[in-house]
């Protein structure tokens, strides 16, 4: 799960959901309480300077500061501070909680105390030491600033997040670019990409599934090219012996005799078994094949194809078993595309079982009575298990020497997979070599 795209993307997504939003609320609130304190302060500043305006009319009045205790404990009052008057030698006149007059006031008190100092100015006029604070005139300023501070923060905000999606998306999209770029490269024909598998999540399974999949065309692509070279070697022999013996038979060389044309016609045979093989897995693989299924005994079709079979296993001598329980129920299948794999299995079989050897035939019911399994077993010489994955593939042959008794055109086993899947069953095999072969496929039970 940690490792899934799913959950790293989700991660992403939190990552800039956090700093986006994070990084906003922060900067807002620092900006916004700065930018309200400044407000207040400048706020602040102006009534400091009503309250001047108002102590120098007052000191205009009467030409000193008599009186003027009553006016700071009334501003004090209203602003909830405590207000000091100092004169222009610094000594406090007034003080809105009646205890400093007299003394000298200290310009390092700490706040709230608010000190008015009159000094370094003429007679009728107040200064107040109060700074001159840039800012918002009012509300609508402090809101305008605001606004603005936001604005700005989100749009600071917003490049960052495109920065980290952009950061993070690479690091994602890489995988996804190595494998675009190496199935172009696919596309051009170069079946030999391959891309490095360094992450565990659904990107990490896309590189193994291609990987497999260009171990496949390329697999695919070297059985085409022997699947040329096998036709051409399957049809050249026939057709050069069928030449020879004409060429023969037109030069007066040889005559026409019954056994001159026993053996054109079995060359025309074996061309003819050849094309017939090849259009009939062509018609299976294209799903073309139709198929006339009806309710049959497994037995009784064990039992026909077994039978083409004694006369060539006697002259063998290689013994034919069948054990095939006759209350078995009936399967729904085509008896003469079942019995095509039935007779392909025997005569593989006896191909490579040596004399003196077995070959067999075994049924039961099978995956709670759904399924009727057939093996066909032999004692000959075994599959190497380098060979078993290939077995079913076209052309495809242990023996490299493409004898014709040796296993044929290779088209056997691949017409009998065709031809169980299409029943909807499946076929596989097991061997040991030098002891055994089994080779079991599945019918489907016929309902009713």
């Amino acid at each position: 799960m940690f490792h899934s795209l799913r959950f790293r993307l989700l991660v992403a997504v939190i990552l800039v959901v956090v700093a986006v939003v994070g990084g906003i609320a922060l900067v807002s609130v620092q900006v916004t309480t700065r930018t309200f304190q400044d407000y207040e302060d400048r706020r602040g500043a102006l009534r400091d300077r009503r309250f001047q305006t108002f102590l120098s009319m007052h000191y205009a009045r009467h030409g000193d500061w008599s009186g003027v205790q009553a006016e700071i404990e009334r501003i004090g009052q209203i602003t909830g501070e405590r207000v000091i008057l100092a004169n222009r030698d610094g000594r406090i006149v007034a003080d809105s909680e009646d205890q400093l007059i007299g003394q000298m006031a200290k310009r390092d008190w700490p706040p709230p105390t608010a000190v008015l100092m009159h000094r370094r100015a003429p007679v009728g006029a107040l200064y107040v030491d109060v700074p001159n604070l840039p800012g918002p005139s009012g509300p609508e300023g402090l809101l305008r600033s605001v606004n603005r501070t936001l604005l700005l923060v989100a749009l600071g905000a917003g490049l960052g997040a495109v920065l980290l999606i952009l950061g993070l998306s690479r690091r994602i999209l890489a995988p996804v670019e190595a494998l675009t770029a190496a199935a172009r490269r696919m596309e051009a024909g170069d079946l030999s990409q391959r891309v490095e598998i360094a992450s565990q999540d659904e990107i990490g399974d896309l590189a193994h599934a291609f990987n497999r999949m260009a171990d496949g065309l390329a697999r695919l692509e070297e059985l085409r090219r022997n699947m040329v070279a096998d036709v051409a070697h399957e049809l050249r022999t026939p057709l050069t012996n069928v030449r020879g013996y004409l060429e023969a038979i037109r030069d007066g060389v040889v005559e026409p005799e019954p056994r001159v044309i026993d053996s054109l016609y079995e060359e025309a045979m074996l061309l003819n078994h050849l094309v017939d093989d090849l259009q009939e897995l062509s018609l299976v693989e294209a799903g073309k094949l139709h198929l006339v299924r009806q309710p049959l005994a497994p037995a009784d079709l064990v039992d026909r194809a077994v039978e083409a079979f004694v006369p060539r296993a006697e002259a063998k001598d290689v013994t034919l078993q069948v054990e095939v329980p006759e209350d078995l129920p009936l399967v729904d299948v085509d008896a003469q595309r079942i019995g095509q794999v039935l007779r392909n299995l025997l005569e593989n079989g006896l191909i490579h079982t040596p004399a003196g050897g077995q070959v067999g035939v075994t049924g039961r019911l099978a995956s709670g009575g759904r399924w009727v399994e057939i093996t066909v077993w032999d004692t000959g010489a075994g599959i190497a298990a380098i060979d078993l994955p290939h077995v079913f593939e076209r052309f495809y042959r242990a023996d490299r020497s493409r004898s014709r008794a040796t296993g044929g055109a290779g088209l056997g086993l691949a017409i009998a997979r065709q031809l169980v899947e299409a029943h909807g069953g499946r076929i596989g095999v097991e061997s040991e070599v030098g002891r055994a072969t089994r080779f079991t496929f599945t019918l489907p039970v016929a309902e009713g």
